[in-house]
């Protein structure tokens, strides 16, 4: 159920806008924007004043995305959870560096990372804004680089890095990390282990 939530006079509301059902949060978000835009909610599509967004419909649903807690990593934290496996949460694996996985098994040196179809490219569900694209698609680009330096810094320290789409099957998600855990258990040279894109 998609719901517009807001501050006033430090009480907080919330308006129900209607269902969505998409297979990504990114879409789910549009969807709900339009259902916002539809019901007359949003002020006008001027811009918004020293920001990269195109519309203050698009700066909200920007900034409403989480930086941790998606519904992706706590699906894959929950199962990890369920079978036995202990973790942290939102941490560096290597504190020196500014680099924060979403799930650090500091013991056997896995961090695993649930990476966002929107947000670093996936080949498949990724979408190319048509507003703001020059913008989005360096940003884009700049966290796929971000994402592949990350890969080889850990590495580099002796990290094995997971990463899985948003899209990915949590059991395959969880496969994953055993495979990560177990050959780092075995004493296997550290690597990077990815899901497939379907």
């Amino acid at each position: 159920m998609a719901s517009l939530q807001w501050t006033d006079a430090g009480k907080r509301h919330r308006r129900p806008l209607g269902e969505v059902a998409h297979p990504t949060r990114q879409a789910n978000l549009r969807a709900a924007w339009s259902l916002a835009e539809e019901a007359g909610l949003l002020v006008g599509d001027q811009e918004v004043a020293g920001s990269w967004a195109s519309s203050p419909g698009t700066r909200a649903s920007m900034r409403s995305n989480r930086g941790r807690d998606t519904k992706p990593e706590l699906r894959l934290r929950s199962e990890l959870h369920r079978t036995g496996l202990r973790y942290i949460v939102s941490a560096r694996p290597v504190p020196s560096l500014r680099r924060t996985a979403d799930v650090v098994f500091t013991r056997y040196k896995v961090a695993v990372f649930v990476d966002g179809c929107y947000w670093h490219g996936c080949p498949t569900h990724g979408l190319t804004p048509t507003k703001n694209r020059d913008f989005w698609v360096a940003k884009i680009e700049g966290n796929v680089k971000r994402d592949t330096e990350t890969n080889l810094r850990l590495v580099d320290h002796g990290w094995f890095v997971v990463r899985v789409w948003e899209h990915t099957p949590t059991t395959d998600a969880v496969a994953l990390v055993r495979l990560g855990l177990a050959e780092s258990k075995h004493g296997r040279a550290a690597r990077v282990i990815k899901a497939d894109v379907r």
